[in-house]
């Protein structure tokens, strides 16, 4: 018995599978850098104690090794990097600002890398950037304050009481915490964790309560204050106000068909969502009571957005407000320690940083990019197919989709809007089947919405839609990864609803906008 284990037991001196397999990767970790490091050296001798147009390159040189190549080549190497290096995991905002430097040098030469700072230093100088710290730590402020928990307890009492009335209530809480929050990440876990358990108690069915927190969760792409919104106008050279203004009637339109589609599927199927029962339900004296829980976070959107389409301040100025008011709830709900401002400052930088490193490295290279003829060869190679405007904008639609499959929102704006929006613009969109068109100076604002709207669709969509991983994340294990993916279709069925409506009646996205800020924008 005694021989047995001896022989079955591992000696402490017999290295194991794992630890041969651990220092083999190691070494090819340490190989690998070698090998990259010696060409990093010789470039920096050339470039460092050499004339390029003068002296003979110490051993080698690739500076300008790829000079020449034609753009269609040019387009296939970058993408093709850029994604390879996505697909083994780097970060989005490290890969196109690393790449961006490489093939710069490769293309031209040492003193084209002065590009760099040119395309960055407009970023730290734009005024409109301002807003996205200050909303974002409006929004970790209200999200620290806990006012989510009771959000979803008063609107969860009002609507409790019919049939789907929960999933109704995560819709619609999450339409507010769009307008408080406006991360995805953020109101998709924290819905998860208020409103799943809450509709799993009570036997609703799990696609419809795993739909609802993912859709509605996504709004907050939308509705304002969107940062992604900000990004775009930055981009597109438009009015931050205006896009605001845009994108109010398509994200309430969006909200109000999830809300639809829950309370008829359940009002049809009773066991999908049932009520709440009779000892759960509030009186309409006590329903008015728990509004007052409300007042405090709802006055703070109202102000901010007021203030924005009154053409009262600016949005930077009105992120500035919120910030400030964002305090006040606290302090209001009692919630306001130093402990939580910390953590809410600490949360904003590293958010804010994350954006901005993601902006500085796409700016770089789709400068780049273009500078090489990119643009032109991308507007040659759509128009040349013949096909309308509006097919043009419904491929630029797929496109957009796939992409969201998989980079970061940052990334798509500003790798695909800065190629789209100039094709867009030449195009002129006069509407279909009799219906009215889009004047060219909207066409901008226009695309704008669509683009946004279009972003939700990517969060949901199987099978690597960020929602559907947000989710996963706080779901209980029972419930199979299949099941959410499938709960996630007919709400993007809603979602491309509510984007063709909005491509073929304009007046949905520029309606408010030109109430707001006048005719003709």
């Amino acid at each position: 018995m005694t021989d047995a284990l001896a022989n079955t037991t591992p000696r402490a001196d017999v290295p194991t599978a794992p630890k041969r397999g651990s220092r083999r990767f190691a070494w090819l970790v340490v190989l690998g850098t070698v090998i990259l490091a010696i060409p990093v050296f010789v470039e920096l001798v050339n470039i460092l104690f050499l004339d390029p147009y003068q002296d003979e390159p110490f051993l080698w040189t690739l500076q300008s090794s790829l000079q020449g190549v034609d753009i269609s080549w040019l387009s296939v190497l970058m993408f093709g990097a850029l994604l390879l290096f996505l697909m083994l995991g780097m970060p989005l905002a490290f890969v196109t600002g690393s790449l961006a430097v490489v093939f710069i040098y490769l293309v031209g030469d040492q003193y084209m890398l002065n590009i760099i700072p040119s395309r960055v230093f407009p970023m730290m100088t734009n005024y409109q950037l301002s807003a996205i710290p200050l909303f974002i730590f409006m929004a970790s402020m209200l999200e620290r304050a806990g006012l989510i928990d009771e959000m979803f307890d008063v609107i969860y009492k009002w609507l409790g009481g019919i049939r789907g009335g929960l999933a109704a209530a995560a819709i619609v809480a999450s339409t507010i915490l769009a307008a408080m929050v406006g991360i995805i990440a953020a109101a998709v876990v924290t819905m998860g964790l208020i409103a799943l358990p809450a509709m799993l108690k009570r036997n609703y069915d799990h696609k419809i309560a795993l739909g609802s927190i993912m859709a509605g969760g996504t709004l907050g792409i939308l509705i304002p204050p969107s940062i992604l919104a900000i990004i775009y106008a930055v981009v597109a050279q438009e009015s931050v106000g205006e896009l605001y203004a845009g994108s109010v009637v398509p994200g309430l339109l969006l909200s109000g068909c999830y809300v639809l589609y829950v309370t008829l599927r359940c009002w049809l199927h009773p066991e999908m969502g049932p009520a709440l029962d009779e000892h759960e339900r509030v009186t309409f004296a006590e329903k008015l009571v728990l509004l007052r829980k409300m007042l405090a976070p709802i006055i703070l959107i109202v102000t901010v957005l007021g203030v924005i389409f009154t053409g009262l301040a600016t949005p930077v100025e009105a992120a500035g407000v919120g910030s400030l008011g964002a305090i006040i709830v606290a302090a209001i709900h009692r919630r306001l320690t130093l402990a939580g401002i910390s953590q809410a400052c600490i949360s904003t930088m590293k958010q804010v940083a994350m954006v901005l490193w993601i902006m500085f490295g796409a700016s770089i290279f789709v400068g780049f990019y273009v500078l090489q003829g990119g643009q032109q060869f991308v507007s040659d190679m759509i128009l040349g197919t013949g096909l309308g405007p509006y097919t043009i904008l419904c491929i630029m639609m797929v496109i957009l989709v796939v992409l969201g499959m998989f980079l970061d929102w940052v990334g798509i704006l500003l790798l695909a809007v800065p190629i789209f929006l100039p094709i867009i613009t030449s195009l002129e969109f006069n509407g279909v089947f009799g219906l009215p068109g889009v004047p060219g100076s909207e066409v901008a604002l226009w695309f704008g919405v669509i683009y946004l709207v279009n972003m939700q669709m990517s969060f949901l969509s199987p099978p690597f839609g960020y929602a559907i991983f947000f989710l996963r994340g706080v779901t209980p294990e029972e419930i199979p990864t299949a099941t959410i993916l499938k709960s996630t279709l007919p709400f993007l069925a809603l979602q491309v609803v509510v984007l063709t409506l909005c491509v073929l009646f304009p007046r949905l996205v520029l309606w408010l906008p030109e109430l707001a800020y006048g005719s003709g924008l």
